[in-house]
């Protein structure tokens, strides 16, 4: 019989098929539109009426062993296939793997903890700000000014007319002021921006504020928070001097230094034989700023501290750049 003729033949090229693509060519050769297979309906027309429905059903049942026979041998060929991959890939556990470079904290991030560190031990609390502030805060509520040098387009990045990015984490003071009855302790971190870049100024780096206000505070308080932390941070005996200075949101107002880590006050090229390095700035908090918060006239008083935390590591590590922070060299980074 015809059909019988054609599924031998089909078997006999299934023998010898060892390749996918071959394998779809004889699917297609069997039982494609114009297959072997397909192509014996076409006889129906020949046949009577009464042989029709039997010659139909068996060229079906052919086409369904046809399509047996293929999947089997689909099934086979991938299974080879499979078998000469994992072959190809096999591992050899016993190779030396590649080294593991386990990442760390960046330094800036390990300086601002250890600073948290400090002054939570102190009773201090963290607080936070956002860093798209209002000029209100940025500004007029620190005692600034619309004609102060600071407000000028070229110190600030200004978004708006009032917004802007925050020229100092102080914003932070003074919104804690406006929610928060004292007696505070807060320190206020985060990214500041402005209009500056060289080996010691960035146009975004990092700044932590610190603000204590109570009823009674004084120069001798501020003193000795500055001395606990400088001595903390710097794990030294260091000494500390201030010195009269001009910050619109302090009054009095002074810069803070230390004697030199480097030479111990002997003089060197760092403190530029002075014996002395300027670390940050503070002061007692302008009345001003007390009033533009709410907090009734003479009734409080307190101390702010400010601080750059790039300056603080740079002196603390020996680091001449303060670009190098923000250049992702893993040489740098991987000193700490």
């Amino acid at each position: 019989m015809k059909i019988d003729k054609i599924l031998e033949q089909l078997k006999s090229e299934l023998d010898y098929c060892n390749d996918k693509n071959i394998l779809n060519n004889i699917k297609s050769k069997y039982l494609g539109k114009k297959g072997l297979l397909t192509s014996l309906l076409k006889e129906l027309k020949n046949l009577s009426p009464e042989e029709r429905p039997k010659f139909g059903q068996l060229v079906n049942e052919a086409k369904k062993q046809a399509q047996e026979l293929i999947s089997k041998k689909l099934f086979l060929i991938e299974q080879r296939i499979y078998k000469e991959k994992l072959a190809k890939e096999k591992i050899d556990v016993t190779i030396p793997s590649e080294p593991f470079l386990e990442g760390h904290k960046h330094i800036i991030t390990q300086t601002m903890e250890e600073i948290f560190d400090i002054f939570v031990s102190m009773g201090y609390e963290i607080e936070e700000g956002p860093e798209i502030e209002d000029v209100f805060y940025n500004f007029e509520a620190l005692n600034m000014p619309d004609t102060h040098p600071a407000r000028d387009m070229q110190d600030s990045f200004y978004i708006t007319p009032t917004k802007l990015l925050r020229s100092q984490t102080s914003p932070i003071q003074v919104r804690t002021m406006m929610k928060k009855k004292p007696p505070l302790r807060i320190i206020g971190p985060g990214r500041v921006y402005r209009r500056d870049y060289d080996v010691s100024h960035l146009p975004m780096f990092t700044q932590v504020e610190v603000l204590h206000v109570d009823e009674h505070s004084s120069v001798s308080e501020l003193k000795g928070v500055l001395e606990q932390f400088t001595k903390s941070f710097f794990d030294e005996d260091v000494k500390i001097r201030l010195r009269p200075s001009y910050f619109p949101f302090t009054e009095p107002s002074f810069e803070v230094d230390i004697s030199c880590i480097f030479c111990g006050g002997k003089g060197c090229p760092v403190c530029k034989n002075t014996g002395w390095v300027e670390v940050l700035g503070s002061g007692m908090v302008h009345p001003n700023v007390f009033k533009s918060v709410g907090y009734p006239d003479g009734k409080y008083e307190g101390f702010a501290i400010g601080m750059g935390v790039e300056r603080l590591a740079m002196l603390k590590y020996g680091i001449n750049d303060i670009r190098h922070f923000y250049r992702n060299d893993l040489r740098f980074l991987r000193q700490f």
